[in-house]
């Protein structure tokens, strides 16, 4: 299943998408919920961000080749950054570019959304507290990352973290072909069995540093070939089982 967060005649719902069609979910989806009789053809609704995270902890340099192509290297441990959930937009909305930044590079990423609170979890356990996975643009302003030595303004511009457009429940996330498009043609091309640290692990590290609430978001890091978005530029990140989600590149 396929859930949805969407705006309907001003008022908020969850909904599980079929093709076209979502029908209204009535509870809690982080709880107990069913799927109601109403529906809603996708036209009639505005897609919004899945989830409502209380933070999106991003992991860097999780595939060899991106570290290859950075010639920036983790070995024993992925490194790991925070981007505030007021970068989050939805799919078919914009990336903005700040004032002042030159560069902005897309980076595709496989997101895990957290079902129920987690901490100091083992990792044979972890499917048991992940409700689903989604499409992240870990969106970046790479001279600012360069000029900084760390992460956090490149990372943390409002709009720079697109989320969606759903969450795909019941979905084996380790052998996953992932995709970026700009424009139609293919900038990143990989697959989440080449990721250095698995699902598993991921969980399992970042709930025994800090602990993980419902909806919070888990971006796995991105393949090789992240590269430099231009204005007017269509960004897609295709995962397969997952979803495409698509953001437009606009000066600001």
């Amino acid at each position: 299943m396929k859930i949805i967060r969407f705006l309907h005649n001003g008022k908020k719902f969850y909904g599980a998408a079929d093709c076209n069609i979502v029908s209204v979910i009535d509870g809690d989806i982080f709880g107990e919920y069913t799927v109601s009789g109403t529906k809603y053809n996708i036209e009639e609704i505005k897609i919004l961000p899945p989830c409502k995270p209380s933070k999106i902890v991003c992991v860097g340099l999780n595939y060899r080749e991106h570290q290859l192509e950075m010639n920036e290297f983790a070995d024993a441990f992925p490194k790991l950054f925070i981007k505030p959930n007021t970068a989050i937009i939805a799919h078919n909305e914009e990336i903005l570019r700040p004032k002042g930044v030159d560069r902005v590079d897309f980076e595709a990423e496989l997101a895990i959304i957290i079902g129920k609170k987690a901490k100091s979890i083992k990792k044979n356990t972890a499917d048991d507290y992940i409700l689903g996975y989604s499409c992240f643009n870990d969106v970046t302003a790479r001279n600012i990352q360069k000029a900084d030595g760390q992460w956090t303004r490149s990372k943390s511009y409002d709009t720079f973290a697109p989320l969606g457009p759903s969450i795909a429940c019941g979905v084996q996330p380790n052998n996953l072909d992932i995709e970026l498009l700009v424009n139609g043609k293919v900038r990143q091309s990989s697959n989440t069995k080449h990721l250095i640290w698995d699902i598993d692990f991921l969980v399992e590290e970042i709930s025994n540093i800090m602990t993980l609430l419902p909806g919070d978001v888990i971006a796995t890091g991105t393949p090789a070939g992240c590269g430099e978005l231009k204005e007017g530029d269509k960004v897609d990140v295709i995962i397969e089982n997952v979803g495409t989600l698509t953001n437009y590149f606009t000066g600001g």
